[in-house]
């Protein structure tokens, strides 16, 4: 018989930690694997924020595509920003002028809102959801655990409807989430504050504008305390893109990290106070570019150029 994850028991008897003042929660270990968990049949994309929406624009015509390209029905969810009508009006004019017949802004600025039946009825035929960016905070405290976004999961997960979110939309795809934190620092837990995401893929934990903004510490410093995560660091203009398959596949014009603590021997984050040095052996590390993949079931990078 396999001997359990070294942290298996230091989990259980382990202390609370210290998360967001939002909420504390202990962590608990996963009970099915990775691939398992991400065996949705529709593509999410996990877009690392100020993608190109001028030029090329590469990742949002992936997303245009995926969603079922001209005869597309496009829900755009601007609820994470604090001017709703004023972003979503913006991706609105850029999907209609890549030609999509139907686009919707769901302007849910209350949880109430969530229940409006007209949305849910969009919802119901659409055929892609754009979440766009803001504060992850304010998006899951007004959507989380509603109908209507208990429907999308529903839609996504039975391969109905192509799912996107931007920057604070990508930061809620886990069921875990960064909800904010520093960086610049050696690797301690008082670094980063954690919530609860929407949990589209709760196997994962995304830090957005990464390189961009210098998180590899922050996401190194969450992933200690949550070992059972994968750590997806994704630069702007850059997509992590989660297909049906069990692969990731990364878009765009910067990289996606890779943090990946399946064979961490140790840590000392359960040992030392929250301002104090993590250490962190035997953790993997991939840094991946336009076309690269990872296999989410064998935990293993593939050149884009194979």
């Amino acid at each position: 018989m396999a001997r359990p994850p070294w942290w298996l028991h230091q989990v259980q008897t382990d202390l609370e930690f210290r998360l967001s003042p939002v909420l504390k929660i202990k962590l608990m270990p996963s009970e099915t694997s990775l691939a398992q968990q991400t065996s949705f049949k529709s593509s999410i994309l996990v877009i690392g924020g100020a993608e190109d929406k001028v030029h090329g624009k590469e990742i949002l015509a992936s997303f245009f595509r995926r969603s079922g390209g001209t005869g597309a029905a496009i829900a755009i969810i601007p609820s994470a920003s604090r001017e709703p009508l004023l972003i979503g009006d913006r991706y609105q004019r850029i999907f209609e002028d890549m030609g999509v017949a139907k686009v919707k802004v769901l302007d849910v600025r209350d949880r109430i809102h969530a229940e409006d039946r007209y949305y849910q009825e969009f919802v119901e035929d659409c055929t892609g959801v754009f979440m766009t960016g803001g504060d992850q905070l304010r998006l899951c405290g007004l959507l989380a655990d509603t109908p209507l976004m208990e429907r999308i999961r529903q839609r996504i997960h039975s391969g109905e409807i192509t799912l996107a979110g931007t920057s604070a939309g990508a930061a809620v795809m886990g069921h875990h989430m960064i909800a904010g934190g520093s960086s610049g620092e050696s690797p301690n837990r008082g670094l980063v504050d954690l919530a609860m995401g929407l949990g589209m893929i709760p196997e994962i934990i995304v830090d957005q504008h990464f390189h961009n903004r210098n998180r590899m510490v922050r996401l190194l410093s969450t992933i200690a305390v949550h070992p059972d995560r994968l750590g997806i660091g994704i630069d702007e203009d850059t997509a992590a893109v989660f297909e049906q398959e069990g692969y990731l596949e990364v878009l765009g014009r910067g990289t996606v990290t890779i943090v990946d603590a399946q064979d961490l021997t140790h840590t000392n984050q359960s040992r030392v106070d929250t301002s104090e040095p993590l250490s962190l052996h035997n953790l993997h590390l991939h840094i991946l570019c336009h076309g690269d993949r990872y296999d989410l079931k064998n935990h293993r990078p593939m050149s884009g150029n194979l």
